[in-house]
């Protein structure tokens, strides 16, 4: 029997040009660069999605075993589904960070890319190894990609550059698969060791909640008024389950601007389908990406455009806060000097699959108080990443959690 909906989220960090998308093809026969300009500029801009399948031969042993294939490339024999994974590709260039922030909020492991034709650790590799350890996520891989590149020695010497920067961080035990992913070399064993995966443990029967992370129009231009599809939402749910039919509320909401001042109204939409990439299903649960069809305007979700809002049963989301007392947690940065906030100093916070503008009002210790740009429905114990303007750059320096 198929699976019909993903069991787990798997994200993808590492340094730009490192193999992300190539090796999201390679373990999904999906590639996920889609927006014009990361095509245009080579390099993932937004984040990239992916679905698939793991798949088992019975007949055969050890790694070789594993595959997307529904029939097994060494024997022949049907190959039967173990487990469904959602994939999301992240950015890795340093002024995409923010978008890399927002999509570890929503995943429950980590394929970590680090290419051995490069000295590790390159930037972005020492500030997704901070992500990780921020986030304390622990189901993670190491991809060693582009060995055929670097050639043995050289492979050989760059495992152990990464054994030594790994060392002492939450994940110091993590395997190192070598690979080549455009000939497919070492992706069953990375397929394997998905599948072997911790899945994460939901509460479904509680009050639904969801992190949008894409929203779009489906509606081709020159499409008959009366032939309009509403909006659709993409995201991950965290807990309770969405069925066709019912009624959801998203917040924050429509901006409605009003001279200086800005203030949202929530939206409230009927579901009308829920499509799971390759599936349509009546209802949803957490785990994996899924799209939800709605009955709203959907000039209210083109181009990204309900990105970090979240989305639930009205009266059943948490507050909406605009300013709020937090704790701050400083990471160990060598590369960066350190110093206290500023009064009224701007910040960009990562709160879900949000990023927002915000202003420090006062500190004290390591007792902030933040008043956000609009206001968002925040949870107590949910850590958002800080990133602060440093020499003319956002650099990631810690997280807050409400108090």
């Amino acid at each position: 029997m198929e699976i019909k909906q993903s069991q787990i989220n798997i994200g993808t960090l590492g340094h730009i040009d490192h193999g992300k998308t190539t090796v999201v093809k390679s373990l999904t026969n999906i590639w996920t660069d889609r927006h014009s300009e990361s095509i245009k500029r080579n390099m993932t801009i937004k984040l990239g999605y992916a679905d698939a399948i793991i798949r088992k031969c019975e007949k055969c042993k050890g790694a070789s075993a594993y595959t997307i294939d529904k029939v097994c490339r060494q024997c022949g024999s049907e190959a039967k589904p173990v487990l469904r994974f959602s994939i999301l590709d992240a950015p890795g260039h340093e002024t995409l960070m923010a978008t890399a922030i927002s999509g570890a909020n929503i995943i429950n492991g980590i394929l970590f890319i680090i290419a051995a034709n490069e000295p590790c650790p390159m930037q972005q590799t020492r500030e997704h190894l901070m992500i990780i350890n921020l986030l304390g996520i622990k189901n993670v891989i190491i991809i060693q990609t582009k060995v055929d590149l670097a050639g043995k020695e050289k492979a050989l010497e760059h495992y152990n550059q990464i054994k030594n920067f790994i060392k002492g961080s939450a994940i110091e035990n993590a395997r190192i698969i070598p690979t080549v992913p455009n000939r497919n070399i070492n992706i069953d064993v990375v397929l394997e060791l998905i599948s072997e995966m911790e899945r994460p443990k939901f509460d479904p029967d509680a009050d639904p909640f969801m992190y949008i992370a894409r929203s779009f129009d489906v509606n081709k231009p020159g499409t008959q008024i009366s032939k309009l599809k509403g909006g659709v939402v993409g995201g991950t749910i965290v807990r309770g389950r969405i069925r066709v039919g019912d009624t959801v509320c998203i917040l924050p909401g429509i901006n409605k601007k009003k001279g200086k001042h800005s203030t949202y109204s929530e939206i409230l939409t009927k579901v009308v389908g829920i499509n799971t990439g390759t599936d349509e299903i009546e209802e949803a649960k957490p785990g994996g990406l899924i799209g939800i069809a709605t009955g709203m305007d959907p000039g209210l979700t083109k181009a990204d455009s309900l990105v970090g809002m979240v989305l639930g049963h009205k009266g059943k989301m948490p507050k909406q806060l605009e300013e709020f007392s937090a704790i701050y947690t400083q990471l160990e940065r060598k590369d960066i000097q350190m110093t206290g906030f500023s009064k009224n100093e701007p910040i960009a916070l990562s709160l879900g699959t949000a990023t927002i503008v915000s202003y420090v009002v006062s500190s004290k210790r390591n007792n902030v108080n933040i008043r956000l740009s609009h206001p968002m429905p925040v949870e107590k114990g949910v850590k958002m990443a800080v990133m602060r303007r440093i020499n003319q750059r956002l650099r990631l320096t810690g997280y807050i959690v409400l108090s």
